[in-house]
């Protein structure tokens, strides 16, 4: 555990950085100039993500709650919509002006589905850290950039194609998801 542990804790303050402290990733992309920041930055958290995988796998789950679900439609539709604003996130659509961080929320979305799911010790230290991670983005994200000005109205379409990809990402993760995790998604 203490592995999976330390790659979220990795993962996580190497994400927060950034928003929690602008003058410091501003210093480091100047003296290491903005594409080897970008290179170590994304070193580090793919570094994270494979201690993370490593800490899951040798981790053993011990039970910590009693999950209220154990899937079904209601679970699908949460983690279908969470697909839909991390899509909507790299994009220009009307859900951006519903939400304004779409990709954060759509990673608490999903870490919330999978707690309604799962309760065992391992779960809870992944999909609760990712959640109170991408809570605490948005809190320091908020307070970096000010008020928040909402995006101007785009065609509906926009949304349509957005609904329609993740719609596809949702149905391939929903079909391969026993097979690359090792657990039935419904």
């Amino acid at each position: 555990m203490a592995l999976l542990i330390a790659g979220m804790f990795l993962f996580t303050l190497v994400h927060l950085l950034p928003a929690a402290s602008p003058a410091t990733r501003d210093s480091l992309a100047a003296k290491l100039g903005e594409n080897a920041y970008r290179g170590l930055f994304s070193a580090v958290i793919l570094a994270s993500l494979v201690v993370i995988v490593f800490g899951w796998k040798a981790s053993t789950p011990a039970t910590v709650y009693t999950p209220p679900f154990s899937g079904g439609p209601v679970i699908s539709a949460v983690i279908f919509f969470a697909f839909v604003l991390f899509v909507a996130s790299k994009a220009r659509t009307n859900y951006r002006r519903f939400v304004r961080h779409p990709q954060m929320a759509s990673v608490i979305l999903w870490s919330v589905a999978h707690l309604l799911v799962t309760g065992d010790s391992r779960s809870v230290v992944l999909f609760g850290g990712l959640a109170v991670w991408a809570v605490a983005q948005i809190v320091l994200c908020n307070k970096r950039d000010g008020e928040w000005q909402k995006p101007a109205v785009v065609p509906f379409s926009a949304d349509m194609i957005v609904a329609i990809i993740a719609g596809f990402a949702f149905a391939i993760f929903f079909y391969l998801h026993k097979a690359l995790f090792g657990v039935l998604p419904y």
